[in-house]
């Protein structure tokens, strides 16, 4: 296959940036996204230019660093991929393929394709620990959960935190990722010790970052783990509950001292 690429260039956070033109032929239709980026890559490093720089690490589709836009679309056009699952027989002998990082205020450029996704790792700090004495190993049955439970949680817990969801949202919101964070831990019998202060913790820290959401379901056309939108009204009722919790605490302490 013989391909055109257009690629966002960018030297670093201030510098302005623009799209450059690349030509990638002899790529196999057998290759990921990522390898028919690294045959593009050996060419320009030994033509002595600059090599295009891009997240990745696992290229198992497990990771989540190797979040881009193809064509307008996070990830590219198949759907439940990831970028280093992608393979080129998606794309046709020919193509211009457009290339750019992932586009929101909350994720900024670091350089070329890479883009600063530490405000979600703030959002997981938030969280904080689970303090649930859990001891030595115990038998996988001892904890009795409903399968529809354990099925939502594994469903949540299967976000890679790759930010594609960041990326299609018209807001540049974050709920997705948060609600897949909060729901995998506050559906289980282990999240309830600190499930309604770690709702707000991180709620609370998304909103410091990330703009609002208005269910536009970007995010879950786009996200590779296919994580509904549902999650998100899970996570919105936690946290409006969590908020009448710690009124109800207040009000109590404020009539103890009153009485005191």
């Amino acid at each position: 296959m013989n391909l055109t690429l257009k690629v966002w260039r960018q030297a670093g956070p201030n510098d302005p940036g623009r799209f450059e033109v690349y030509e990638a032929k002899g790529i196999n239709e057998d290759m990921s996204f990522l390898e028919m980026l690294d045959v593009v890559n050996e060419r320009l490093i030994a033509e002595n230019k600059e090599p295009i720089a891009f997240d990745h690490d696992c290229r198992e589709g497990i990771c989540g660093s190797c979040g881009m836009v193809i064509n307008g679309v996070p990830h590219g056009p198949k759907k439940l991929t990831t970028t280093c699952q992608l393979h080129m027989r998606n794309f046709k002998d020919g193509d211009t393929i457009v290339v750019e990082p992932w586009r929101a205020t909350a994720f900024p450029v670091i350089k070329d394709l890479v883009v600063d996704r530490s405000a979600f790792d703030k959002i997981i700090q938030a969280g904080g620990y689970i303090t649930a004495p859990t001891g030595a190993a115990r038998d996988a049955n001892s904890i009795l959960i409903p399968k529809q439970i354990a099925d939502q949680a594994f469903d949540a817990a299967a976000c890679i935190g790759c930010g594609a969801c960041v990326a299609a949202c018209p807001n540049g919101a974050a709920q997705l990722f948060t609600a897949a964070k909060i729901s995998h831990l506050n559906l289980l019998p282990q999240g309830q010790p600190e499930r309604w202060s770690r709702t707000v913790a991180m709620v609370d820290t998304m909103e410091e970052y990330f703009g609002s959401c208005t269910n536009y379901a970007e995010c879950e056309a786009v996200c590779p783990k296919g994580i509904s939108i549902e999650f998100i009204a899970k996570m919105n009722r936690d946290y409006l509950k969590a908020k009448f919790k710690d009124r109800r605490a207040v009000v109590k302490v404020d009539m103890t001292e009153a009485a005191g």
